[in-house]
């Protein structure tokens, strides 16, 4: 029986052209020269974390100085057994962190909605001044606050601080719910009283839960940019009120200390498993 060799060919010339032109293009794509833009972005990544690493060598040194003179866990010690002053200004940022995020994330959230769900004449207004704090300097915030303070014969100490870091957390809740809210199907809210559901049970069971991506991001911004504030928490913390920021501010004066090192390892740590809980936590809330 003879073979219609010609016939064969033709009939497999579309799919063996498509999958020599997938070849070349794959050969293409491999020789494809190193372009700017990965050079760039390389160079950023080598930039921001270079640091780190350097950071998290020198923690194990058992010098206090840059040279290098072994591995040692003698800071770790010194961290964690010997540095009283240190956790204590540690445990109050964390206490103001969490309690100024909170509160900003509740009043956030809340204007948020307001804002979106209601028409009222002032409301332009209202969300162009709830940006200023983002705008004007730390350094007029913390004077203001200061005088204010001054000005209501206010003790400073840990309340004051509190206060302001409600006050400057406030527009970055605000500024990630409302971009929530603009994506809203009011329908939704439609649907839901159609069922019976009344104001109080639409917020709490569609409203709260379609924001919360938002809700989550805006609270960690605030936790994260309390945690690192030094400007206004200089001009509104009294004795007695140290916070990490201010600690680390007055030890790095008299020279680094490899204590700083050690705990500094200790909170990226914290601060990697802590993401990594909340990105699982984020993913359950939009798989419910």
């Amino acid at each position: 029986m003879k073979l219609n060799i010609k016939g064969i060919i033709t009939n497999l010339k579309p799919g063996f052209a498509r999958g020599e032109a997938a070849r070349h293009a794959r050969r293409a794509y491999q020789r494809k020269p190193f372009s700017f833009s990965q050079t760039v972005f390389i160079a950023a990544l080598i930039f921001l974390f270079l640091p780190l690493l350097v950071l998290i060598l020198y923690s194990f040194n058992a010098s206090k100085g840059m040279r290098w003179t072994g591995f040692s866990l003698v800071w770790y010690e010194q961290l964690f057994l010997h540095s009283r002053d240190l956790w204590r200004a540690f445990w109050n940022s964390i206490l103001i962190a969490v309690s100024s995020a909170g509160t900003a994330t509740v009043f956030g959230t809340l204007g948020a909605v307001g804002v979106n769900w209601y028409r009222f004449k002032l409301r332009n207004y209202v969300q162009t001044i709830s940006f200023l704090p983002m705008i004007l300097p730390e350094i007029i915030i913390g004077v203001s606050l200061s005088l204010f303070f001054a000005g209501i014969k206010m003790k400073l100490g840990l309340l004051t601080i509190f206060i302001a870091h409600t006050t400057f957390n406030l527009p970055f809740v605000f500024l990630m719910v409302m971009a929530r809210l603009d994506e809203f199907d009011f329908s939704i809210i439609e649907a839901a009283h159609d069922l019976g559901a009344n104001e109080r049970q639409t917020f709490l069971k569609v409203t709260v839960p379609i924001c919360m991506p938002g809700i989550v991001s805006g609270f960690l911004t605030a936790v994260t940019i309390s945690l690192e504030d030094f400007v206004i928490t200089y001009f509104v913390a009294g004795p007695g009120s140290t916070t990490l920021p201010l600690y680390i501010y007055s030890a790095i004066r008299f020279g680094v200390s490899p204590v700083i090192n050690a705990l500094s390892v200790v909170m990226i740590l914290g601060t990697v498993a802590l993401t990594y809980l909340l990105r699982n936590f984020l993913k359950y809330i939009a798989a419910k």
